[in-house]
């Protein structure tokens, strides 16, 4: 469980700190001259709509790790950590040679003549749509301590995904630039792929 709070979190944090899960509600707030609390409401919204599709998917693929790793202990053991490393590994080639990004951009122009509503639902909606799958494959892991694993992960993830855009929302109002970065905001699978390795590795050879 511990193994599993420490890459729940990591993974959480790094996701959350991606400027496309975020920016785009700065924008909007701009462009729609939104008040602070209004733009925070709407990353509220949007990150948790965003958190939930990924969660239930998460919860899909742990109930199938639950019944393979009730059956052959070698799959909690072995397979899942070796399954974090391949998947590392497959992220980090995708950002090596293509530098495709998970994106979550939102078109900012022409918003003015729709409803406050229209706009929040239509950006929860795209953020639903776009379930981050870089995180999936550790449910596999949080399989092998069962239900009580999914779900600890599941409110980890969405409490500091959630909870980490707000802040980042909120220095960006704030005038915080700095916060705005290029290598984040072009290396998602990198840093993720870097993660998962290290989260198997661990996986592997560290017991508590």
């Amino acid at each position: 469980m511990l193994q599993l709070l420490f890459g729940s979190i990591l993974l959480s944090l790094v996701h959350a700190v991606i400027p496309n899960h975020w920016l785009p509600v700065v924008a909007i707030g701009k462009a729609e001259k939104w008040s602070q609390k209004e733009t925070l409401m709407v990353a509220g919204i949007s990150g948790f709509a965003h958190t939930l599709s990924t969660v239930i998917i998460g919860i899909v693929i742990g109930s199938i790790g639950i019944t393979l790793s009730s059956n052959y202990e070698v799959i909690s053991e072995k397979i899942a950590p070796a399954l974090l490393i391949v998947i590392g590994l497959v992220y980090v080639i995708i950002d090596r040679f293509k530098n495709t990004k998970h994106n979550h951009d939102i078109h900012t122009g022409k918003v003015n003549n729709r409803s406050k509503w229209a706009i929040i639902v239509s950006l929860a909606l795209a953020m639903f749509l776009s379930p981050c799958l870089e995180i999936e494959a550790y449910y596999f892991q949080a399989a092998a301590a069962g239900w009580k694993g999914i779900l600890m992960v599941s409110a980890v993830y969405i409490f500091i995904t959630v909870a980490g855009m707000l802040l980042l929302v909120y220095l960006a109002s704030k005038g915080v630039r700095a916060i705005h970065s290029h290598f984040l905001d072009h290396h998602e699978k990198l840093l993720s792929g870097i993660v998962l390795i290290l989260l198997g590795i661990f996986a592997l050879f560290v017991h508590f």
